[in-house]
């Protein structure tokens, strides 16, 4: 058995005795939220101050314990036997438990998390995988996989794919890579990745191209986490100039998040940096705009007043202020107003030759 089943196990028999004992069990899980977390550059990413909650079997809880513990049972089962399970698998697999069952799936997802939170690894150790895609890949990078029924070694060059590109599978952790690639770049669109992708603009600027198609899912982050640090390959990432793009992308590219504070050390990318659009490039390219949004203003505010990576960095609390003060956003197609392929010829050239100068 895996020492990570046994440690479900182990933690599963203490409940047990507890009750035996008629004492009330409880299960201690850390606080996930963004005020239970900090930023220190030298670990590179958002990680738990150490408050925590505790959940006691009682009349009122009975039922989201007796789910922990069932999803838990799951676990264990998927970690001893190598298996794989969706999240919205486990919701329907919990329709057999009677009256411990699942309702809706957040409700499924958030018990999930506290596992993950309680044992201090990511789903995907416990057995369970997203159902969205890992991302997508094109340029110059060959990737090592296998195949999966023969377990047969399957080389994978990125730049044979036409006008297509290589999906990032669920689980990247056997993968094996090969690249002379001189950095990463990081695309929130799809639309501009495959602008990218069809002008071959990884074989002009040498490198390798990563559509994030919005936040970034587990596994985008992981491939990309795994392509920085064993390729020594710098990562920029290339968003949306508006809080969206700037936090719920790009910090957690960075530094991950406040929620998933019990795992970023696996999924964050420390030694990514901010290419742009920056407030800045909105006034340099003459970019058309849109107004901020409430919920723009919001984003901004709270992450000046809350967020530990903006906290610690002055040049994100000076751009975020410029941001508010311009009261506009700007989206990564807006450079289309001046030429269709004007961030190929101009933008992106004349940004990565200033490329440490790019916000932290």
């Amino acid at each position: 058995m895996s020492k990570l089943a046994n440690r479900i196990k182990d933690t599963a028999a203490g409940v047990r005795d507890k009750i035996q004992r008629k004492g009330k069990p409880t299960l201690s899980f850390p606080l996930r939220a963004l005020s239970n977390v900090k930023y220190l550059p030298k670990t590179g990413f958002l990680e738990l101050r150490g408050k925590r909650k505790t959940r006691t079997l009682t009349v009122a809880t009975v039922k989201t314990f007796a789910q922990t513990l069932r999803m838990m049972s799951t676990a264990k089962t998927l970690v001893e036997d190598d298996e794989i399970m969706t999240k919205r698998e486990a919701y329907y697999v919990s329709k057999n438990w009677d009256d411990a069952r699942f309702d809706e799936q957040p409700e499924s997802d958030t018990v999930l998390d506290d596992i993950e939170a309680l044992f201090e690894v990511n789903r995907e150790q416990l057995g369970f995988i997203p159902e969205e895609k890992g991302g997508e890949i094109a340029g110059q990078l060959v990737v090592f996989d296998r195949q999966p029924d023969t377990g047969k070694p399957l080389r994978i060059d990125c730049t044979q794919f036409g006008s297509g590109a290589y999906s990032i599978p669920i689980s990247v952790e056997h993968l094996k890579f090969e690249t002379k690639a001189k950095f990463i770049l990081a695309i929130e669109t799809a639309g501009m990745f495959q602008r990218l992708v069809k002008h071959s603009y990884w074989r002009k600027a040498n490198c390798i191209l990563v559509s994030m198609g919005g936040v970034p899912t587990r596994a985008c982050r992981r491939f990309i986490r795994r392509l920085a640090d064993e390729l020594k390959l710098p990562v920029y990432a290339f968003v949306d100039c508006d809080p969206y793009g700037m936090f719920n992308i790009y910090r957690t590219l960075k530094v991950g998040s406040g929620n998933a504070a019990h795992i970023n050390r696996y999924f964050c990318v420390p030694n990514a940096r901010f290419l742009g659009v920056t407030p800045q490039d909105i006034v340099d390219y003459k970019l058309p705009t849109h107004p901020l949004k409430d919920v723009d203003i919001k984003r901004a505010k709270d992450a000046l007043k809350n967020d530990p990576f903006v906290q610690h960095y002055k040049p994100w609390q000076q751009a975020i202020q410029q941001l508010l003060d311009m009261g506009v956003r700007a989206e990564q197609q807006a450079f289309a107003v001046h030429d269709l392929n004007y961030v190929i010829e101009h933008y992106l050239p004349e940004k990565l030759a200033a490329a440490k100068s790019f916000l932290p």
